[in-house]
């Protein structure tokens, strides 16, 4: 058997900003997007979640009815996942997305201008920490109000430069 190395590749390795600082697209780190699906027979997932480190109040995601994402900056180790996994397992499932999800933020004063273009959420009312999934374009997202001028969109990896190339696209109107 043949010695290999993976060798890990960015899905979207440039910041794009525009004048002003109106719009500043930044892919975010590739650290971690946990699936939590909670089961029917369950309790709220949510309160046992919180004893663990590193899952602050913004990287838990609603992603619908019983079903959240963890995210965070920085990878999960195994181990880490595992006690996670073991501490939920009469609550909730557990799917590690962090190979599979990309996520990219906006800053600025302009990206509720340039997200409408592309998605029909009305953002001024989404609050900071709520999520919603929806499109941009054809492209299915989540997204977090991160702050009243920061937005995340996390995608399945293999849209990422697509959305990517799209937001640039709406967001040059402010250059």
């Amino acid at each position: 058997m043949a010695d290999f190395q993976l060798i890990h590749r960015p899905a979207v390795h440039e910041a794009f900003a525009s004048s002003a600082g109106a719009v500043t697209l930044q892919p975010l780190p590739e650290g971690r997007v946990i699936q939590v699906l909670g089961k029917p027979d369950g309790d709220d997932p949510r309160q046992i979640l919180g004893e663990f480190a590193g899952v602050e109040p913004h990287g838990l995601r609603s992603a619908g009815p019983g079903q959240w994402f963890i995210v965070g900056d920085s990878p999960m180790t195994h181990d880490e996942f595992q006690a996670m996994a073991a501490k939920l397992a009469q609550h909730a499932f557990l799917v590690d997305q962090s190979h599979g999800r990309v996520r990219v933020g906006l800053k600025g004063t302009r990206i509720v201008d340039v997200l409408a273009k592309g998605t029909g959420v009305d953002l001024d009312r989404v609050a900071v920490g709520e999520s919603a999934m929806t499109l941009v374009g054809h492209i299915s997202v989540h997204l977090t109000r991160l702050a009243p001028d920061a937005i995340e969109l996390m995608v399945l990896r293999g849209f990422a430069e697509s959305l990517w190339d799209d937001l640039v696209r709406m967001s040059r109107e402010f250059a």
